[in-house]
């Protein structure tokens, strides 16, 4: 079971939701997240919620990431958890989200459909669109920081919203030097170029698409969790699911039959995913750093 303050905030929330107090009278650990701590809770009414907090946490990361959910809900043929409610850290008890469980915890098979199902509906949040880029607020991707100011352009957007962002906290972290700072600024002038051709409306994006934030519900059909949303190019999302692996060829094509992709995608799922390895970088170390650099010196000559 979980601390009793924990418990007792989870039960609080819920009894908010619901409008009825409900007891936890079981929780399960939930292994995979490498940010913030998860438990499958089973309340007294036998519903099942998915309890996610961080000590560590920024003050508002939880509150941003219910937005997202909230915002994928209505536009997406998947499953999106409903989001119950948001607590703030107190001395006791850390800062938390629950939400509606994408599945019991039951070992269940993909369905023959999943990817289509996966494709089709990402396509679907892809078609809700927007006059400029950004999002309602910033919010975060982990727990760095995503600004998400209103934009026209595209290119503009990425290079100084994702881009420069990260490198500048990358910099603030003595991560990187001076070298590294004038090979990445040479790369945005240089892929500036390439993202002008993706004339787009601005999608709706999940914001950080990598498999462990695709589950299977307890009748084997996708789910998407931890969004870190915003409207962008829909190209940004697809080139996430090739980063890190986890999405099958099926996956890939489904999604192309139901929303092709312009001409020159190879060469952008490429400069998106540095913002990814920027981040990782940033958060993890490792050979991330070492991976974005190499990535943008073969674009910046």
């Amino acid at each position: 079971m979980i601390p009793d303050p924990l418990r007792r905030a989870a039960e609080n929330v819920m009894a908010a939701h619901r409008g009825q107090h409900e007891s936890v009278v079981q929780a399960f650990p939930v292994g995979g997240g490498c940010i913030s701590n998860g438990t499958l809770l089973r309340f007294s009414s036998d519903r099942f919620a998915f309890l996610k907090w961080n000590w560590n946490s920024p003050a508002r990361m939880f509150h941003c990431e219910a937005a997202g959910l909230k915002a994928m809900r209505p536009a997406t043929s998947l499953r999106i958890p409903e989001v119950y409610g948001v607590a703030d850290a107190t001395d006791l008890c850390p800062p938390l989200i629950l939400m509606e469980a994408a599945n019991t915890g039951k070992v269940t098979p993909r369905s023959g459909e999943f990817d289509d199902q996966l494709a089709q509906g990402l396509a679907k949040l892809h078609s809700a669109t927007s006059q400029t880029f950004g999002f309602s607020d910033d919010n975060f991707i982990g727990p760095t920081p995503q600004p998400n100011p209103s934009s026209k352009s595209w290119p503009e957007f990425f290079c100084e919203h994702r881009l420069n962002h990260m490198l500048n906290l990358l910099t603030n972290a003595r991560a990187m030097d001076s070298t590294d700072r004038r090979t990445a600024a040479r790369f945005a002038e240089r892929v500036t170029p390439l993202l002008q051709a993706t004339a787009e409306a601005p999608s709706l994006l999940h914001g950080d698409l990598w498999g462990g934030n695709v589950l299977a519900t307890d009748d084997g059909l996708p789910a998407l969790i931890d969004p870190a949303c915003y409207y962008g190019h829909r190209e940004a999302d697809l080139a996430m699911t090739q980063l890190f692996g986890g999405f099958s060829p099926r996956f890939c094509a489904a999604y192309r039959e139901v929303h092709p992709l312009q001409d020159g995608y190879g060469d952008r799922f490429e400069i998106y995913n540095v913002y990814h390895l920027l981040n990782h970088a940033l958060l993890f170390g490792g050979g991330y750093l070492a991976q974005a650099m190499t990535v943008m010196k073969r674009f910046a000559g």
